[in-house]
């Protein structure tokens, strides 16, 4: 004679609700409003489509500061004095002082100046957008490095004749008259967007917001029975 057949028990509830547990939602990436998460603004700041348009607003604006500064660098640059002679017959244009340092002072008057707007647009960039992002140093950078060449060409365009001989002739023999505006070091091109950039780049670092915790709760497995 054989036992009967016990039917096997009923599957428990609480281990079926612990089977189907697939963990923790997965956090978005850290710092993703940062790179503009998609076209349309969002609760973690503007899309990417609002980012471009600003960056390229600030560009524009950046750049067209370089007239000030070419304003700027040709009325406070000193003036390099040159003389003019005829020599067989022929005119010839020198320095008058050839131990003198103003071309140097040309020089590093476009120096200062360029630092001194770098610092003044990295500030304003910061103060009207907290939140940082690649567009906005990108357009810092470009827009710095485009009103440096403005202004170069600007403060050359309104300074002294670039023509010497002409100037000399013009002026007569012995007379001593301006050199045309010349930026000897061209590195000092770069003195504006390198100082704007690490001004942003600063105070977004030290006042900036921050990324959220990628795992704000800690998980905690659940309780087996």
């Amino acid at each position: 004679m054989t036992a009967p057949l016990t039917p096997p028990p009923p599957p428990n509830e609480h281990s079926s609700a612990h089977t189907s547990y697939q963990g923790p939602p997965v956090p978005p990436p850290v710092g993703a409003h940062a790179l503009g998460g998609g076209p349309g603004d969002g609760p973690d700041g503007p899309g990417l489509r609002t980012e471009l348009r600003e960056a390229v607003v600030t560009t524009v604006a950046v750049t067209v500061l370089g007239v000030l500064l070419g304003v700027l660098w040709w009325r406070l640059a000193p003036s390099v004095p040159l003389v003019g002679d005829v020599v067989d017959k022929s005119w010839v244009v020198y320095l008058k002082d050839s131990e003198g340092e103003q071309a140097i002072g040309v020089d590093s008057t476009f120096t200062l100046l360029a630092l001194a707007l770098g610092l003044l647009s990295g500030l304003a960039v910061f103060l009207l957008r907290r939140r940082g992002g690649v567009p906005s140093v990108v357009a810092l950078g470009v827009g710095g490095l485009l009103g440096s060449l403005l202004a170069w060409r600007l403060g050359v365009w309104l300074g002294p004749a670039e023509d010497v001989i002409a100037h000399a002739r013009e002026v007569g023999r012995g007379t001593t008259f301006p050199a045309p505006l010349k930026l000897g070091a061209k590195g000092a091109l770069l003195a504006w967007p390198i100082a704007a950039l690490l001004v942003h780049l600063g105070l977004t670092s030290l006042f900036g917001p921050r990324d959220p915790e990628p795992y704000p709760h800690s998980y905690e497995p659940p309780e087996r029975f």
